[in-house]
């Protein structure tokens, strides 16, 4: 049962999604229609109660550059297909969430005349302000760096209250869940405990980052019914780094 006339635990959120939240159970390489019609209605749930929301997307359901490297692609050209892709999802999500009548934004770091506007942080804050959900794409449009590090950087320049990194998972565990029974979920990790527990969370730069501005993160399973709502509502979903 969720708190009635409580007081939000945030305003402002960036809410960072892998490529493969988009996908079936099935884990097809693919765009799943229920899998993006789940995600919007999760994310109106949220955006009714007035959250300001920025989202940031992967495309590990259609392109990795570790595996385009494997195949011979130089690195470079293997992450700007990557970022490619990423638009390619967002042109998805965006169409899927203003379906929910939302007003939604497509940015892209990377300009694609008549498909997407190219990323402006002051624009970004005059429309979250104005309660449109911002979808960021194409990462930093620099090779190297991933949509991690995008999802910091952007909750940084608009001075967003946390990253919401929506997982396959319930959140941080002390070994892989999925192939050890006798793992242990963290509730909360401080910075510091990351790092020396080599705990695989996001990529170096990302989190560096974030733990030099203080933004906290909050790991949680996106593919849970509500999981997002309970989190914007005070409750204690999944696993808090600060």
């Amino acid at each position: 049962m969720f708190k009635n006339n409580h007081p939000l635990k945030y305003k402002r959120v960036i809410l960072k999604l892998s490529g493969e939240s988009l996908m079936d159970h099935k884990k097809k390489k693919s765009i799943n229609y229920f899998s993006l019609h789940f995600l919007s209605k999760e994310i109106k749930k949220i955006v009714d109660l007035n959250i300001e929301l920025g989202i940031v997307i992967g495309a590990g359901n259609l392109f990795r550059g570790f595996q385009l490297q494997k195949i011979g692609l130089n690195r470079v050209v293997a992450d700007h297909i990557g970022m490619l892709s990423t638009i390619i999802n967002g042109l998805a999500l965006n169409n899927s969430v203003s379906q929910m009548k939302i007003k939604t934004f497509l940015m892209s770091s990377i300009p694609i005349n008549g498909i997407c506007e190219i990323y402006n942080w002051r624009k970004a804050d005059k429309l979250l302000s104005k309660k449109f959900v911002l979808i960021f794409s194409a990462g930093l449009a620099n090779p190297l760096f991933t949509t991690d590090s995008a999802a910091c950087l952007r909750a940084i320049e608009i001075n967003a209250d946390i990253v919401l990194k929506g997982t396959q998972v319930d959140g941080v565990y002390t070994k892989d869940p999925k192939k050890n029974i006798d793992a242990k979920l963290y509730s909360r990790l401080r910075y510091k405990e990351v790092l020396e527990k080599e705990l695989k969370i996001m990529d170096l730069s990302a989190f560096t980052l974030a733990r030099d501005y203080n933004l906290p993160i909050r790991v949680f399973n996106i593919k849970k019914s509500n999981s997002l709502l309970r989190i914007i509502q005070g409750y204690n979903e999944g696993t808090l780094i600060y």
